[in-house]
């Protein structure tokens, strides 16, 4: 059996490479997965078992437990969707990022799992990240481009490109929040039916500062992102003070919304039209998915600023849809922060990317801390290297639910 590790750029084909590794189209070093039985186990995959368990009803991926995928933790379902894997007895299967979104505990505990799974079947890794290669694979190559020719894994220093302009496009309007303290929860707990998900949390978060939301899967950050979008109900009759009013006492979902830029990978699949670049970062300014509205001339200057700034100028005619992961994440970001919102949420703004991009991320999140006051919350498991937050704001579990902890 042949166990490989292998690097993929941003800029490659990953569904187009998979497929080709399933359809018995292999090429070269990995020819001799043709002919074989795999299965590939990805976090596409794993909701679309969601899905299908959901709308029919069934227990599929998870018999012996007799409970739906959807029940369990990140951490946990991934550790059932794996026995349900190997269950199908193939000859190989391909894990596609398999460690994102997944805690340290988490992640240690898959590796084991990998490890010893490596006796029975042959494992294709597929990864972004240099520190995401397993040290117990013995076959390791990164692929570049849509060629899927497989090159040895440089052991150079990278060095990425530099955003070379500092400064930033000023706020087009004043924001009327001018308090210092934006968010501030004072013993709040969150219960759903029996189980307590969050323990008398109390956090203040304040303009200008840089946090980091920590916590182990299950732990409840998800949970209290909601609570400061404003969108969880539970945070009615509790002490939660949004943006100078204490949840409840008249606010609109719209009065809290429009002080927060928000950036989830999950926002990409909302601009699958034939947006072009300029056009879905313009249509910021109108919180709108899709341009509907005749931008100013004064907005669209601002946006040839931003683009100026993130070094895509060229790309403003092009379909958002055509850029890579890396360039449409860094577009997204820009469209979160283009009114200088007095808080601006990235939820895991990292994953699945490259380290180029990761690298370019960074900077850009380095750029807007230094060129504004915006306040960032920034929620992710990894520490990245280059990224500096002021505080850190770790969840940590306990039998009547997550208490918070401030680093």
């Amino acid at each position: 059996m042949q166990h490989w590790d292998i690097l993929l750029s941003n800029q490659v084909n990953k569904k187009k490479y998979i497929d080709s590794l399933l359809s018995g189209e292999a090429k070269e070093e990995l020819s001799f997965l043709n002919h074989q039985k795999g299965i590939l186990f990805s976090d596409i995959t794993i909701e679309k078992f969601i899905e299908k368990e959901y709308q029919y009803d069934i227990v599929e991926a998870s018999p012996d437990s007799h409970r739906q995928l959807r029940t369990f933790s990140s951490g946990e379902r991934k550790k059932e969707f794996l026995k349900y894997c190997i269950s199908q007895n193939p000859d190989f299967i391909i894990f596609d990022n398999p460690f994102d979104h997944l805690d340290q505990a988490s992640r240690i505990n898959l590796a084991h799992s990998l490890e010893k799974l490596t006796e029975n079947v042959a494992i294709i890794q597929l990864v972004n990240r240099v520190t995401d290669v397993l040290d117990f694979v013995p076959n390791k190559a990164q692929i570049q481009d849509n060629s899927f020719q497989l090159h040895p894994i440089s052991k150079n220093e990278n060095h990425f490109k530099t955003l070379e302009t500092s400064s930033i496009p000023k706020a087009l309007e004043n924001h009327t929040f001018h308090e210092n303290v934006l968010i501030k929860m004072d013993k709040v707990s969150v219960s759903y039916e029996d189980r307590k998900i969050l323990d008398n949390i109390s956090w203040t978060i304040k303009q200008g500062e840089f946090w980091q939301l920590t916590g182990p899967n299950g732990s409840g950050k998800s949970t209290i992102l909601s609570l400061i979008t404003g969108d969880n109900p539970k945070g009615f009759g509790q002490d939660l003070f949004l943006f100078g009013r204490k949840k409840g006492s008249g606010e609109s979902v719209w009065d809290i919304k429009k002080q927060i830029g928000i950036f989830a990978t999950s926002m990409t699949d909302l601009f699958q039209k034939s947006h072009t670049l300029e056009q879905m970062i313009l249509s910021g300014f109108f919180d709108s998915i899709g341009l509907y509205t005749e931008p100013t001339t004064l907005q669209k200057q601002i946006v040839v600023q931003w683009l100026e700034v993130i070094e895509m100028s060229t790309l403003k005619n092009k379909r958002f849809i055509d850029l890579s992961i890396g360039q449409q994440r860094v577009a997204l970001i820009v469209r979160a922060v283009l009114k200088h919102p007095p808080l601006l949420i990235l939820d895991e703004p990292v994953e699945g990317l490259d380290d180029e991009n990761v690298n370019l991320v960074i900077q850009l999140i380095n750029t807007i801390k230094q060129e504004t006051n915006v306040t960032i919350l920034y929620v992710s498991h990894r520490i990245e290297a280059g990224l500096a937050p002021t505080s850190v704001f770790e969840l940590i579990p306990s039998a009547t639910g997550s208490v918070g902890k401030i680093k």
